[in-house]
């Protein structure tokens, strides 16, 4: 499919939309990307260009890939730009399923969860704190028992107050 942006590759573009999402925490620090398959149909791509969009993603700094698991966002800052975010931390730690996660989840309550918790800064205040809850397993994160979102994992966010 020909690029409507003038000259620039395809997968640029692809990699230009997703930057912009994790930028804009749509796709928020320590979340996983979007399958390749969803990508490649959200952006009529082949899966090539697609995964070429997600290299320069890794190459950027923006993302890591784990093998088995897919690809997630890393933390990021803004340093240059003081109206953008100045930081982002995030931290993974077990949790117990309180009865509304364990009802989410079908699991029972007091089960133990991956919490991996994004905290995101600006202007010296918090902006937004992000956190997704997955099904730990004894191997590896489980990816078919995932509950909620686009990257099938329950996305709880709260927006801090604006002074």
């Amino acid at each position: 499919m020909p690029t409507p942006h003038h000259g620039q590759p395809r997968y640029r573009v692809i990699a230009d939309k997703l930057r912009e999402r994790i930028e804009s925490g749509v796709i928020p620090p320590g979340a996983l990307l979007p399958a390749e398959s969803a990508l490649t149909s959200e952006f009529r791509a082949s899966r090539g260009t697609v995964r070429k969009a997600i290299d320069a993603l890794r190459k950027e700094g923006l993302a890591h890939t784990e093998h088995g698991r897919g690809t997630f966002v890393r933390a990021y800052s803004y340093d240059h730009d003081p109206d953008r975010c100045s930081g982002s931390e995030t931290k993974r730690r077990e949790v117990a399923a309180d009865a509304e996660l364990a009802s989410l989840f079908g699991i029972e309550v007091g089960a133990t969860l991956i919490e991996d918790e994004s905290v995101t800064r600006r202007d010296r205040g918090v902006e937004r704190v992000a956190r997704v809850y997955r099904l730990r397993s004894t191997d590896h994160w489980s990816d078919h028992n995932e509950v909620g979102a686009s990257d099938n994992s329950l996305i709880s966010e709260g927006l801090a107050q604006q002074s």
